[in-house]
């Protein structure tokens, strides 16, 4: 596809999320591919299989796999539960190429403490916006500005400490979040698949 040029508007990103039940970033990327072409992109969703990926999240992931991945010579490892709702799709290639995928993600993620944004406690996010507003002020941005400046700062930090909000390193993913890989996974295998907790490991820890 062509570069990126087009911006769509929040109200754009709104009336596709209505639409097609897909997440808010997935949908944005989409109308950027098509030029802000709803019905294109409404299409382009439903190829992909986000579009009625979102109606599935709420059911069960009684099933599953534990997928581990080791690095650096033993060093560093990583332990992941991905659920699915039935031992068929749980044994499914795919399904298990996605499981190490996340393995691999929280290996190479030092920072990551959640799988989702919703795991986050509201203690915890008030103290952190709380130092980003301490580091704004220490730099002398105007107190006006304060809360907006550490909105923004925490926003960011999501990247770094939520799993589903990385952007996957593995290059043939082309940036995609690994909530979109699993979001894409679900519409092409026709399951809910939820990440449901992570262990990372590495020597000399604490």
């Amino acid at each position: 596809m062509s570069d990126v040029t087009y911006t769509p508007a929040a109200s754009e990103v709104k009336a596709l999320r209505e639409a097609t039940q897909a997440g808010m970033m997935d949908c944005k990327r989409a109308l950027e591919e098509t030029g802000g072409d709803m019905d294109a992109a409404i299409k382009l969703l439903r190829e992909k299989g986000i579009a009625s990926a979102g109606k599935r999240a709420g059911r069960g992931t009684g099933e599953g796999t534990v997928a581990t991945y080791v690095h650096s010579g033993g060093r560093i490892g990583a332990m992941v539960e991905v659920g699915s709702e039935t031992d068929f799709v749980a044994r499914n290639d795919n399904f298990q190429e996605f499981a190490r995928k996340v393995a691999m993600q929280v290996a190479a993620g030092r920072t990551l403490q959640f799988v989702s944004e919703d795991e986050i406690p509201d203690d915890f996010k008030a103290s952190e916006v709380e130092i980003f507003r301490g580091k704004a002020a220490a730099e002398g941005k105007p107190d006006n500005m304060l809360d907006k400046i550490a909105e923004g700062m925490w926003k960011k930090s999501l990247t770094e400490i939520v799993l589903l909000n990385q952007a996957s390193i593995r290059p043939e993913d082309d940036g995609k979040t690994i909530e979109t890989i699993r979001a894409e996974l679900s519409g092409t295998i026709g399951e809910n698949i939820e990440i449901k907790r992570f262990a990372r490991f590495e020597v000399g820890e604490e």
